[in-house]
Formats: structure tokens, C-alpha cells, sequence
């Protein structure tokens, strides 16, 4: 995409769409009269009467009629009242806007930055929040059709109006541009089939990304995760045909790798549940049950895109979760790497296994704080519904500094306890020293804190994102399927305490 570098007036602007952000009360908008000249109609009389609509993410679309304009329509984007405009709200609108240019293929757009602004943003944050949410909002679901042969629309050019200086705009629109392109990839993993998407497969890809980004990489295939011993990724990986992987990357910011964070992803490529298996309508959607390896993978493309001043590894556990006759199954004592043993009650609570070994390995490997992702529990969702993220912690002041990303980012997080009787019941078991499923009540707790016994007195989160990595239907940032949700937390945690470092 070329991000023009000249700012534009209106009478210069050649675009195919000029999107400009109204409110009921335009006239502390600078050079509103000048647009309003330019417009050459009764645009503050239609405002007035509803037919440009200013209700929070409206999206109003009207031709240009000047003969001297070289805009062939403006797309007005409605902000509410701007006193309760929040970098939420504007973000979601601009994701309709990007749904809105998809739509009608728009190749080239010029955007108003200053009609975008109020006393709590100004112009240089939200081009930020334009670039996030027209890409991510744009993005459409990979297909395998054979009868598609629609060209694809992308938007190839983007200049700006505006009394703000340029470069802040043109630096400001590239991050944005990088965090939703990172959430895009993320989508595009999540979304892609299980014959398609498996370990190898997903190994390969941050291989690429690594090389991309020069960044360290290490895979670990099956041999190799049988000679470290890690017995809890390889029980899971014994239905399977396919090789399970342990997939490490590493980017390095300071002289000496310490104060070292962990982000620790599930990659879990299929999973039927094993002989704990899931029902029919619960197998649909298991193609996604590694949105934790993708947002580790999404959020690592961020930080070797920016490269913060702070050094973080990603560790992500791939398998799928299978059944044959060699699968294993309830009542089955594995022994994980970190030698510590485990009761296997319900073959379909892999996912914390695969984990146990992630996160040891990523101690060895130097990590000092741990933050682990994973599409866990149905709990979650019972629990704190589809649009929220539930989260674990043993630091209370790690957590608060990651919830302020969180809130950045507009992604909901919210914690739940972990006690100590949840513990002990993790740790009963007559013959290991944990049991993997305690019960179905408290499940997201019993999820998340076992593995919370395989981090020690690490720093630590868990984030589950089972309700709120796949969209059930059509939302203001993006389609059906996939969300990328905590790429873009994950990347300004990052970035926040690599500033304040």
C-alpha cells in the first residue's frame, strides 16, 4: 500500500472516496467551512434532517456532485456525541468503513484526520485507529471454492487532510497497518482447515516469520521431544499421525538475554477430545483450537516489525489430539517435562498438557515472565460469556500492568480466582501428582491452574480465549470466524513496559 507523504486539501485530493467523521455540532471542526464550500450542497441542512447520519458508527454514503472535485464520493462516518467518543468506538467504525471500501472495491481514499478529533484524541492516535480498523474490518475469511473468481479489492493508496503534521500521521497509520495486518495472519491461520493447517505446517510458517523478521528460531520435532522427556505434548500426540512440534522463537533486544517475556501459545491444530470424545456439533470449529499458537505467532510479527527494547521468546506446543489405537486414555500416568507425573481423567483436557510442557520448556529457555494463550475451556464462555477473556494470576502487579494494555487495545480481560482449595483439588490424585480434570465445575479455574503448577513462582497469566477467538457471526472489525483476539494486547504489553524500561 502507498501511504502518500504530501498532505492533501480538498481541492487537491484525487481519490475515489474522501471519509470525513460528523457529529451533530460540526463547527469546532477545523476548516469545516472550507469542506462545506467544497461539498457544494446543503450538507449541514442534511445533517440536521438525518440524511447524513451522525449516530455513533453510522455510515453514510453520498457521490460527489462538483464539477471541480476530483473525490467521486465521501463516506461520512457518524461519531455521536465527540464529548463520549472513545478509541473503541472509533476503531469499530473505521472497521465499518473498511467493510464499506471492500464493498464497493475502492483502490484509493483520502482521509479528514481532523474531523476525527476530540479534546481526548487528537488527529496523530486516531489515524492509528483508522489503519487497525478499516484492515482488520476489510478482511475477508480464505475460501476453497473452486467456483470463485471475484477479483480481490485491496486498497492500494491512502493520503490524508489535516492540520497535523504529516510524518505523525504516516508514522501513526503504519503501526496501526502492522498490529491489524498481524491480527489478519493470525485470523488466516485460525480459520484454515485441519488437513491443511497441522504442526509441520504450522511449524514452517514461523520458520518463515522468524526469517522475515530476523528473528531466532527453533523446532523441536517428535525424536527430539522424546529425548527431552517432555511426556505430556507426546501423550496428547499419540493418536496421530501427524509429528507433534515444539516451535520457539526468540527476539532479542538487549546485549544479555535476561528480564526475558514469555508469551506461550496452545497449537493445538484438531481436537476431537480423544476417547473423551467431543459430540458432533462439538467437533465443528476444532480447526481452531491453536488461537493461542496464532496469537503468539501475530504478536511476534508486531515485535519484530517495531522491535522493542525488550527481549521476548515465544513457545508454541503443536499437535492435533487424535484417536487410535494407539491414542492415550482415562487412567493413563504420564510424566512431563518437567518430571512431574499426571492422572489422565479426560483425554479432551489436552490442551493444558501440551501447555505444561510449553511453559516448562519456555523457563529453561530463559523466559522470566510467563504469559500463556489458549483456547482452553467452554467454561469461560459459561462463565464469562463469548466476548470476554479470562485470565489467571499468581502477581497481581504483572497483571495490572497487562490489563492496561488490554485496555488499550479494547480487548476485555477479566480474572478470575484461583484458591487454594482449587489447588488441592488439582493436585489429588491416588496415584500422580495431579489429576488433569478435577470436574466440570470451576473448569476455566481447574484449566488454567493446572498450569499454573508447572510455572513455580514465575510471573505469570493465563489467558483463556475460548469464547473470544472465534466470532460466531459478522462483527464492526471483521467477519464470521477467526478474530486474532490478544495479538494486538500481547504487542502493546510489549511495547508499554519496553518504554517504561
Amino acid at each position: 500500500m502507498l501511504i502518500n507523504k504530501e498532505l492533501q486539501n480538498f481541492k487537491s485530493a484525487t481519490t475515489d472516496v474522501l471519509v470525513v467523521g460528523v457529529s451533530k455540532n460540526q463547527n469546532n471542526v477545523a476548516n469545516w467551512e472550507q469542506f462545506v464550500e467544497f461539498f457544494g450542497g446543503p450538507i449541514e441542512q442534511w445533517i440536521k434532517e438525518g440524511d447524513i447520519q451522525t449516530n455513533a458508527k453510522a455510515i453514510t454514503k453520498i457521490p460527489v456532485f462538483s464539477a471541480e472535485a476530483k473525490v467521486k464520493r465521501v463516506v461520512f462516518v457518524g461519531l455521536g456525541n465527540r464529548k463520549d467518543l472513545t478509541p473503541d468506538i472509533l476503531r469499530e467504525a473505521f472497521g465499518l468503513v473498511g467493510k464499506t471500501l471492500r464493498k464497493h472495491k475502492t483502490s484509493s481514499i483520502t482521509l479528514w484526520m481532523d474531523s476525527f478529533e476530540t479534546d481526548e484524541i487528537p488527529a496523530s492516535d486516531a489515524v492509528i485507529f483508522a489503519a487497525e480498523g478499516m484492515s482488520m474490518g476489510a478482511y475477508t475469511v480464505e475460501n476453497y471454492k473452486t467456483t470463485s473468481n471475484e477479483a480481490d479489492a485491496r486498497l492500494e493508496q491512502v493520503s490524508f487532510i489535516s492540520n497535523t503534521d504529516i510524518a505523525e500521521l504516516v508514522a501513526g497509520y503504519e503501526v496501526g497497518e502492522i498490529y491489524a495486518t498481524a491480527v489478519n495472519e493470525a485470523r488466516t491461520l485460525i480459520n484454515k482447515p485441519g488437513n491443511i493447517l497441522t504442526a509441520s505446517s504450522l511449524a514452517d510458517y514461523a520458520v518463515e516469520l522468524a526469517k522475515n523478521y530476523d528473528l531466532e528460531v527453533e523446532i523441536l520435532d517428535k525424536a527430539q521431544l522424546e529425548e527431552l522427556g517432555m511426556g505430556a505434548i507426546l501423550a496428547v500426540n499419540k493418536g496421530s499421525k501427524e509429528e507433534p512440534r515444539m516451535i520457539t522463537i526468540k527476539y532479542q533486544a538487549t546485549d544479555k538475554w535476561e528480564d526475558v517475556v514469555g508469551f506461550v501459545g496452545k497449537g493445538v491444530t484438531f481436537d476431537t477430545g480423544g476417547y473423551s470424545i467431543k459430540s458432533k456439533t462439538g467437533l465443528v470449529g476444532m480447526k481452531g483450537d491453536m488461537g493461542g499458537a496464532a496469537a503468539v505467532l501475530g504478536a511476534m510479527r508486531i515485535i519484530g516489525e517495531l522491535r522493542p527494547n525488550k527481549n521476548v521468546i515465544g513457545v508454541i506446543g503443536s499437535t492435533d489430539n487424535m484417536i487410535s489405537g494407539n491414542a492415550f486414555k482415562p487412567d493413563d500416568v504420564i510424566t512431563t517435562f518437567s518430571g512431574k507425573t499426571v492422572e489422565i481423567l479426560n483425554t479432551d483436557a489436552e490442551g493444558r498438557l501440551v501447555l505444561a510442557d510449553a511453559v516448562s520448556y519456555a523457563k529453561q529457555q530463559g523466559a522470566n515472565y510467563l504469559i500463556d494463550i489458549a483456547t482452553l475451556t467452554g467454561g469461560v464462555i459459561t462463565a464469562l460469556g463469548y466476548d470476554k477473556t479470562g485470565a489467571l494470576t499468581n502477581n497481581k502487579a504483572f497483571f495490572e500492568t497487562f490489563l492496561d494494555a488490554s485496555s488499550e487495545t479494547g480487548e476485555f480481560v477479566w480474572q478470575l480466582p484461583l484458591t487454594e482449595n482449587d489447588k488441592k483439588r488439582i493436585r489429588k490424585s491416588d496415584v500422580a501428582d495431579l489429576n488433569n480434570s478435577p470436574g466440570s465445575d470451576g473448569h476455566m479455574i481447574f484449566g488454567g491452574g493446572f498450569i499454573g503448577e508447572f510455572v513455580g513462582d514465575t510471573p505469570w497469566i493465563h489467558l483463556d480465549i475460548a469464547g473470544t477467538s472465534d466470532a460466531r457471526s459478522a462483527y464492526d472489525l471483521g467477519p464470521k470466524g477467526g478474530t486474532g483476539v490478544m495479538v494486538r494486547t500481547l504487542a502493546t504489553f510489549i511495547e508499554r513496559i519496553a518504554e517504561q524500561d
